[in-house]
């Protein structure tokens, strides 16, 4: 059997949550294959939203069973608390859910260098989350880290004060004002990874092989968008891990040969959290316009989101990245009540015209240029049936088919599981 991938494509808060939720009824394991809890995918059904941050959006399915693959980094506070947000729902947590002991831990001590990193560079600051993501990869790509599997070793404590010793001198050495209290956070972490202790370990890609060889189906998760890849994203302003098809590959021990369908989802504009460039950015009531319809505030850190009209530009190029095969557009129906919109299909790059997405985007080197459409007024948030929805807005999605090359199977009209058109 095959995998599936379903992947953001823009700067993240794509609505990737929903989807993963929409789309798991049709397979037997759904599996995150990197980030940590900075990612947060929101669900919405039966009038409650609900916010996972490490946990797969599967995670409400109770034939589905849900993976943290090895790519995906850990922090038991936060996942404890995920897990007593969980209570009320009565979900089989211990037999839904299982954790690759490959998989990295947050320490108490990562998120204060996280933050003492990000206060000592002053106005350059990259816009971190300060949830410890950056420097756990560090300590993974150094071969410092602590993984999921050394908390069945008898000697986890001494070599978790091993590591967080040396945070400590690295945290001295960076001579910012940072409050905290180590003694309070190492108490709340170890019982957090007691909690973590009760449930299963597992060695993911073996697993996920021997998944593949009995015939079950597997979706990858991925979280934040393929613009914030280490490798191919708006390097500084990026996120520490592949968020990109290759990623799910490493982040699950999966080969790439086994990769079938790749889904793409985006907004039907475009959005930005915290630092970076944007060449689509609007700082005007459209853009504000965007924003409050929108409801466009970061599910975990409450950060406002930087509005602006859709890049082809951007999407093409992480669509071509990924190996895209079917694309979803999301909250179409944000766009309600404009009556022009604009697209940007191409760059003027230091002067010259380009489709590429090069290499410096920032705005001394970049201008967008647009193309403008007709906008729709209709409420889109009640159609159940793509034939319903306005003449305007399907000559939208046509357009954007025609210049990415990639179908648009999915469109969303609402933040519920039901407001979900397939084309």
């Amino acid at each position: 059997m095959t995998v599936d991938l379903l992947l953001g494509l823009q700067w993240g808060d794509e609505g990737k949550g929903k989807i993963v939720d929409v789309l798991t009824a049709g397979y037997d394991i759904i599996a995150r294959f990197q980030g940590g809890p900075n990612a947060g995918h929101t669900l919405e059904f039966d009038g409650i939203k609900h916010v996972l941050r490490t946990i797969p959006s599967g995670i409400f399915h109770k034939n589905s069973v849900n993976i943290i693959g090895n790519g995906v980094v850990m922090d038991p506070v936060v996942f404890q608390k995920e897990l007593e947000g969980l209570e009320k729902f009565n979900i089989d947590i211990k037999s839904r859910l299982l954790i690759s002991r490959k998989a990295h831990l947050i320490l108490p001590t990562h998120r204060l260098l996280d933050a003492a990193s990000e206060a000592s560079k002053g106005k350059a600051k990259i816009g971190s989350t300060l949830k410890g993501i950056g420097p756990t990869y560090m300590d993974k790509t150094g071969r410092n880290g602590l993984r999921i599997g050394d908390l069945e070793l008898d000697n986890f404590k001494e070599l978790y004060r091993a590591l967080a010793d040396k945070h400590q001198a690295m945290i001295d050495f960076y001579n910012v004002d940072l409050q905290y209290d180590l003694e309070e956070l190492e108490t709340e972490f170890f019982e957090a990874v007691e909690v973590l202790k009760t449930l299963t370990f597992i060695d993911s890609e073996e697993y996920l092989n021997q998944a593949m060889k009995a015939g079950k189906s597997i979706l990858a998760e991925g979280a934040q968008g393929s613009l914030l890849d280490i490798d191919f994203g708006t390097y500084p302003f990026v996120t520490s891990s592949n968020t990109t098809a290759a990623g799910a590959c490493t982040g699950l021990g999966i080969a790439p040969n086994k990769v079938k369908e790749v889904f793409g989802i985006f907004k039907a504009y475009t959005t930005r959290v915290g630092s970076g460039p944007f060449p689509t950015e609007l700082f005007d009531e459209d853009g504000a316009t965007m924003a409050r319809v929108g409801n466009e505030f970061g599910s975990v850190t409450g950060r406002a989101r930087r509005c602006g009209w859709l890049d082809l530009v951007a999407l093409k190029y992480a669509v071509q990245v990924n190996g895209v095969t079917q694309l979803y557009m999301m909250k179409g129906d944000v766009l309600s009540g404009f009556e022009t919109l604009k697209v940007c299909t191409a760059y003027k790059y230091k002067g010259e015209e380009t489709k590429h997405f090069p290499y410096n985007i920032e705005p001394e080197n970049v201008e967008p240029v647009f193309v403008e459409k007709k906008g729709w007024a209709a409420d889109l948030t009640g159609i159940k049936e793509y034939d319903q929805l306005p003449a305007e807005f399907k000559d939208y999605v046509a357009f954007i088919e025609q210049e990415l090359e990639v179908p648009v199977k999915v469109v969303s009209v609402g933040p519920d599981r039901t407001q979900t058109i397939y084309k």
